[in-house]
């Protein structure tokens, strides 16, 4: 992986909170690879900015997967922080997706099943009577082809957020997310990217209330030669 540079990831940073883009490849938080994650690089970018003596605070309030790159939002205080929670919790914070999924998509719809967090030899999403409710929207924006090969932008309104939930539904809809090879994807790799970005967060500000919005640049998601994102975003 290339080195990462976080000052050109920031798109805003207040007294209570920093957002930016989360690389794909990176963890949200460490793990026992000890691989880079969001957190310790987000302290050691604050420890050097502001020269901070001692450990920096920083709230993780959400998370992204490994391989799925986009916008998150950290609280740089215990207010930012449980205030952000706080509009995870009443559903005033809103994460908007974008998806490239296998095949032609013409309409728009939603999703609906029910699906398991299990281990087999490592966690997938799996689809179990039992299981938690999942549910999303989606909106079908462009038809493309890669290879002679159709694939579709999808827009994606989560109403439910649990483990890999947007790759396994549309793996279920025989639509896999290109490179998803996890969950069902088969054709050729395009770069290990997986088709899958958080492009843009929306919140209450912890302090005015005001609600504030942040989307990704363009510039950090693949596939732009197949796909105008500005005229989505």
């Amino acid at each position: 992986m290339k080195k990462i540079n976080i000052e050109e990831l920031v798109i805003f940073e207040n007294n209570h909170y920093i957002v930016c883009v989360k690389p794909e490849g990176v963890l949200s938080q460490e793990d026992a690879t000890h691989d880079a994650d969001m957190v310790n690089l987000l302290k050691e970018y604050l420890k050097n900015k502001y020269s901070k003596v001692g450990n920096v605070y920083l709230g993780l309030v959400h998370r992204l997967d490994r391989r799925v790159s986009g916008v998150m939002v950290f609280g740089k205080t215990t207010k930012g922080s449980s205030r952000l929670s706080e509009s995870i919790r009443n559903k005033t914070f809103k994460k908007t997706y974008f998806a490239i999924a296998t095949g032609l998509i013409k309409k728009s719809g939603v999703l609906s099943n029910k699906l398991d967090k299990v281990y087999e030899d490592k966690y997938i999403a799996k689809e179990s009577i039992d299981g938690k409710d999942c549910i999303l929207e989606y909106t079908s924006l462009c038809n493309f082809k890669i290879d002679n090969k159709d694939f579709t932008l999808l827009k994606i309104n989560l109403l439910t957020g649990r483990f890999n939930q947007i790759r396994m539904q549309f793996s279920l809809i025989n639509h896999p997310l290109i490179n998803d090879f996890k969950y069902g994807y088969n054709g050729k790799n395009y770069n290990d990217h997986l088709g899958l970005f958080c492009v843009s967060l929306a919140f209450p500000d912890p302090v005015t209330k005001e609600i504030k919005e942040y989307k990704i640049d363009p510039k950090f998601l693949p596939f732009k030669e197949y796909i105008n994102y500005e005229e989505y975003l």
